[in-house]
């Protein structure tokens, strides 16, 4: 029973198909690109690839081994000469199958196969593409989330310097504080003393000016009686040289 053997026979015997993938391989190797069936493409790369990886050790034990599968000299040669060297930095995947579409008579699915190194138009596209993320609608959310964590990111930093700062601030205020507290202590009694001598002359004052409230609310009302008749008689007296000059006008006119 056959459980698990995925190998393609191609419906040849063995002898066919080796031969079959031989003279292919030949064929790739010198035209660097041929038509084929897809089911046949796929056999070859697994057959091609390997004698591919050989070629890159250009040895004597090397050339025999890829002849012995190829049995074509001008293969050989075109492999260790020219597609070994242009093959050196590639890890695997020499080759690309390119699907071109069903033949007419049998309907099998057609392809190119081809050596991708040698594929120039498809080495220009070839170029890294940044990569497309689908975003949702809470994207922006996300960024301004990202934007807070990276102003969060960057405060500890601020703190930090902050932090180194402050011990040399605090060394310095240390040293300072000592001289200013010294002069404090002694200026203190020297302050309740000037307070307990310039108490006494207010309270002085105080009484003072209380007596002479005292004196003016205590004065008899006599004292202010003779203002107002002296107020009277200067009042008189400024009337009186109008009446003198009346009388003279009077006088003259009764002579005339």
């Amino acid at each position: 029973m056959r459980h698990g053997k995925k190998f393609n026979h191609l419906s040849r015997k063995s002898a066919h198909r080796k031969a079959m993938l031989s003279n292919m391989s030949a064929s790739l190797i010198l035209h660097k690109r041929i038509k084929t069936t897809v089911a046949k493409a796929k056999a070859l790369k697994v057959y091609v690839e390997p004698l591919i990886t050989r070629s890159k050790d250009d040895s004597t034990h090397s050339r025999r081994v890829v002849f012995s599968y190829l049995q074509n000299k001008e293969a050989v040669t075109e492999l260790f000469r020219e597609i070994s060297v242009k093959v050196a930095n590639r890890p695997g995947g020499y080759t690309r199958i390119l699907k071109t579409g069903n033949r007419l008579g049998d309907n099998a699915e057609m392809c190119y196969i081809e050596l991708v190194d040698y594929n120039e138009n498809l080495l220009k596209e070839a170029k890294p593409k940044a990569k497309s993320t689908r975003r949702r609608r809470g994207g922006s959310k996300k960024a301004a989330e990202s934007t807070t964590t990276e102003v969060v990111a960057e405060a500890p930093v601020v703190e930090e310097s902050t932090s180194a700062e402050t011990p040399a601030e605090n060394t310095v205020a240390e040293t300072e504080t000592p001289v200013e507290e010294a002069p404090a202590t002694e200026a203190a009694p020297a302050a309740e003393e000037t307070k307990a001598e310039e108490t006494p002359a207010v309270e002085e004052k105080v009484e003072e000016v209380k007596e002479e409230v005292k004196a003016e609310a205590e004065t008899p009302a006599e004292e202010v009686a003779p203002t107002a008749e002296a107020k009277e008689a200067k009042e008189e007296k400024k009337e009186s040289p109008s009446a003198e000059a009346s009388k003279d006008e009077e006088e003259t006119k009764e002579k005339e």
